[in-house]
């Protein structure tokens, strides 16, 4: 168990649900215990003298940038929804990733996920197949700047 992943993960579940009640502390010190030994097992997160620096980043770099993107294809998929005649051309891609860890692929995938537009498939080892609305290309260069490229960059400085 990785004792600062406990403080963290019970230091948030006070935050949310409130320290009124004992039993909720109690609770909470439980599911935080649970929590801790699973990431200690399965992901190499690691509370280190940069955690705070990569918290920085993703916080007022990549959050911004997500946000943004996903304005801009939430307006996209609106306008093609309320404007039939416009042409989609939807199709699977495969796209190829430098991210090496597992959790900066994960954060990748759903970034992608959750922008309107696209839907990652599958993670297979260095490569995501996403469902995309609009194919605009086929070049491995263009796909990672239409759907990937801003994430992957920030991700990159934030995971590895």
């Amino acid at each position: 168990m990785s004792l600062s992943t406990f403080f963290v993960t019970y230091f948030t579940w006070i935050l949310l649900t409130g320290y009124s009640n004992v039993s909720e502390l109690i609770v909470g010190f439980f599911v935080s215990l649970v929590i801790s030994m699973i990431f200690k097992k399965y992901y190499g997160i690691k509370f280190d003298k940069l955690f705070l620096v990569r918290f920085v980043k993703f916080v007022l770099i990549y959050l911004p940038v997500f946000i943004w993107e996903m304005i801009k294809a939430n307006f996209d998929v609106a306008v093609r929804v309320l404007n039939p005649k416009l042409p989609i051309n939807p199709g699977f891609v495969k796209l190829n990733t430098n991210l090496t860890k597992d959790s900066s692929k994960f954060a990748l995938a759903n970034s992608i996920t959750l922008t309107p537009g696209t839907l990652t498939l599958d993670v297979k080892e260095d490569v995501l197949y996403v469902h995309w609305i609009d194919v605009k290309t086929t070049e491995e260069g263009e796909k990672k700047k239409y759907i990937s490229e801003k994430f992957e960059k920030i991700l990159k400085g934030v995971f590895e």
